[in-house]
């Protein structure tokens, strides 16, 4: 991605109960009054078991942006965690299924969809115990986006994103943790800028750097190598990334993108290692209630990912996020991956690197990439603290 090595190139109806029966009218002739004091009683009885009584179940779909075509967002219903069967013996990567191209399809197939699709107690899902017994956040329908993205090494002003709302782009990485990140002050990434960000139509992919594979090829990267136990320093920068993603405003059930930079191929000592920390970061971020996404060269971590895929190894990535510069989009077509591998809705091919282009007057030395892939889910809160002020030339702009 922008200011990092470059990889290596190739040529998600109730039921009501039935009012009580009226009691049986009494042979003898009431008091006067009497009639008017039951039928009052039997209202107030017929209106609390209204009230009383759940809401039909729906769907949560969240609402698509207004944005450029031809890119789409695609509504997932329910996110399936367990392992389908894979070509050959292999098996495929955890996939998100049960997946609509329209909020109504998305909300139809929520209410059919099984209660192992759906169950957040599901082993290894969002909301399932963890080893403590200890229930994790319960998981909601991943949104999905499907069409052209950029990245980014700092998050871009307010102002610069909504003068690229004239560009082909409706996703943006943004880099919101890890101690390897090339650029980490990040002085414009806030909760309020996420918000307003989405609120302008932008889909976000929180990408988060951290250690980094002992034998990386980037030398300034060397000092963010994995240590001695690269499973408990996976855990914990797991755990980081979901509490730095939880205080921007980023909801579960939203993909983290986890970034490996570009390292020596055919080191086995040095993969291994990188493994177990990608593992034990997956199982953490998953446990969280968050979809753990991966971001590498395509001739490194993700041709490593994918050996691995074929193997059956368990604690992989969610989505795929693969880089190799051929300056054209082949989403469905990467050479190192299976075409069922990491589908559907679970590719990233980022395609060109530091490139330069100019938009509503304003420039931005990005990384370009075609997607169709989960997006992050802004909450609620974060939602709210775009309230606050906002430069006014995102304000005052004439454009909706």
């Amino acid at each position: 991605m922008s200011t990092r090595t470059p990889p290596v190139s190739e040529a998600a109806t109730a039921h009501v109960p039935a009012t009580p029966p009226a009691p049986a009218r009494p042979r003898s002739t009431p008091p006067p009054g009497a009639r008017t004091v039951v039928a009052a009683v039997l209202v107030a009885l017929a209106g609390t078991t209204l009230l009383n009584t759940p809401p039909p179940a729906t769907a949560r779909a969240e609402r698509p942006p207004a944005t450029t075509t031809p890119d789409t967002t695609t509504i997932a219903s329910a996110t399936t965690i367990a392992s389908a069967p894979g070509p050959g013996a292999a098996t495929t990567p955890r996939t998100l299924a049960a997946q609509g191209t329209s909020a109504a399809q998305g909300a139809s197939a929520a209410q059919g969809a099984s209660a192992a699709q759906g169950a957040p107690g599901a082993p290894g899902a969002p909301g399932a115990p963890d080893a403590h017994g200890a229930p994790a956040a319960l998981a909601a329908a991943p949104v999905h986006f499907a069409g052209k993205a950029f990245d980014t090494c700092e998050a871009p002003s307010l102002a610069v994103m909504r003068a690229w709302r004239g560009s082909p782009y409706g996703a943006v990485g943004i880099y919101f943790g890890g101690r390897g990140r090339g650029c980490p002050v990040q002085k414009e990434l806030t909760p309020a800028w996420v918000a307003s960000a989405h609120a302008m139509g932008w889909r976000l992919l929180p990408l988060f750097v951290g250690s980094q594979a002992p034998c990386v090829d980037s030398l300034a990267k060397r000092r963010f190598a994995i240590g001695s136990a690269p499973a408990t320093q996976g855990t914990k920068e797991g755990g980081d990334a979901v509490r730095a993603a939880k205080a921007l405003g980023i909801g579960t059930s939203s993909p983290l993108y986890l970034d490996i930079e570009a390292y020596r191929r055919g080191d086995t000592s040095c993969a291994a290692t990188t493994l177990a920390f990608v593992r034990a970061w997956n199982r953490e971020v998953r446990r969280l209630g968050y979809l753990p996404g991966f971001y590498s060269s395509a001739d490194t971590g993700v041709r490593d990912m994918e050996t691995q895929r074929k193997a059956g190894t368990k604690d992989l990535p969610d989505v795929m996020w693969f880089a190799r510069w051929r300056g054209q989009p082949a989403l469905l077509t990467e050479s190192v991956l299976h075409p069922e591998a990491w589908t559907p809705h679970a590719r990233i091919h980022q395609y060109a690197g530091n490139v330069t282009e100019t938009y509503g007057g304003r420039t931005l030395a990005i990384d370009r990439n075609a997607m169709d892939a989960p997006v992050a889910r802004v909450s609620a809160s974060a939602r709210f603290t775009a309230r606050v002020p906002v430069p006014l030339s995102f304000v005052d702009s004439g454009r909706p």
